[in-house]
């Protein structure tokens, strides 16, 4: 078998080493590498006059940036600052897993450094599993969790004045990884987060049939995207005279943007409408879904069925 190779991303004080470190123990993996520890050693052979954006942290790198009032907005230069830092650990990054591959060791990398876009993972692809993540989490909660480490004596406080420039470079990279197919998972409660990384690392997927209503849309979302931590790859109505059904392409794996959704047929009444309508043409909706193992599957038509949706005619 290919050895795993596990990315984790994210802004500072989201949570990703003590979602890495649970996920590392699921999946009885012992390598477990902070980019932070790559990028002291990369600091001890480029030295601060050489590299001043390397011997800064990441979310205030951009202080020493040169022709400062090109950039347009304060947004960009925060996060020119921090790409320029990130690219002097990211080759060293790369040779790590290198190494890893060639003792085919499993290996889980976190860390602020690793930017969807800026890392080469092709080039591993044939010989490991490769999988890459960015954590995210609403302004709230991150905040929260600095002023939580605040209080901590090993993290101290010095992060907590730099919070704006910490969550603007999360929203730069979710944006990255959504620019280059990287998943982004919502970091909440850990086993939640860590089950929803599980189900793309061992995804099961299966065609089901549903016979759900528009108005029972959020039971069948609570219960595979919520319950479950699963994904709804896509949705297909096969409407009566056609050949070929409609399909609709979702990929969603996190409860809040399915209710995203959910809400705004409520809001827009002539958009639940014209859905209604096509479910008047169809007698049946067809979902995949994916999920962490055959098992899960199973526990969730089992739930879809208790609930009066799940289709069985077909």
């Amino acid at each position: 078998m290919k050895p795993y190779v596990i990315l984790i991303g994210s802004a500072s004080g989201i949570g990703k080493s003590t979602v890495a470190a649970e996920l590392a123990k699921t999946l009885n993996i012992k390598h477990l590498v902070e980019t932070d520890f790559i990028r002291e050693v990369v600091r001890g052979i480029i030295g601060k006059e050489y590299a001043p954006a390397l011997h800064s942290s990441s979310y205030n790198a951009y202080s020493g940036l040169r022709n400062q009032e090109n950039y347009k907005s304060q947004s960009e230069l925060i996060n020119a600052g921090f790409e320029e830092h990130a690219s002097f650990v990211l080759p060293a990054v790369e040779r790590v897993i290198d190494r890893a591959i060639k003792d085919h060791d499993d290996i889980i990398l976190e860390g602020v450094h690793l930017i969807p876009g800026f890392i080469n993972l092709e080039q591993f692809e044939e010989k490991a599993s490769v999988h890459f993540f960015i954590l995210s989490s609403d302004e709230e909660s991150h905040k929260d969790r600095f002023v939580k480490r605040a209080m901590e004596i090993r993290r101290g406080g010095k992060q907590l004045d730099y919070f704006k420039e910490n969550r603007i470079i999360h929203d730069h990279l979710i944006e990255q990884a959504k620019k280059y197919n990287v998943p982004v998972i919502k970091s909440y409660e850990i086993e939640k987060t860590v089950k929803k990384m599980l189900s793309h690392i061992n995804e099961t997927c299966e065609t089901i049939y549903l016979k759900n209503s528009v108005d029972e849309l959020s039971k069948v979302g609570s219960i595979i995207l919520n319950k479950y931590g699963g994904t709804i790859k896509n949705i297909s109505y096969p409407i009566k005279g056609f050949k070929e059904p409609l399909v609709r392409k979702i990929d969603v794996s996190e409860i809040t943007e399915y209710d995203k959704f959910t809400r705004s047929l409520e809001k827009f009444p002539e958009k639940k409408h014209e859905l209604q309508e096509l479910y008047k043409l169809t007698e049946y909706r067809t979902y995949v879904i994916c999920a962490i193992n055959q098992e899960t599957i199973e526990e969730i038509k089992k739930d879809l069925d208790k609930e009066g949706l799940l289709y069985t005619d077909k």
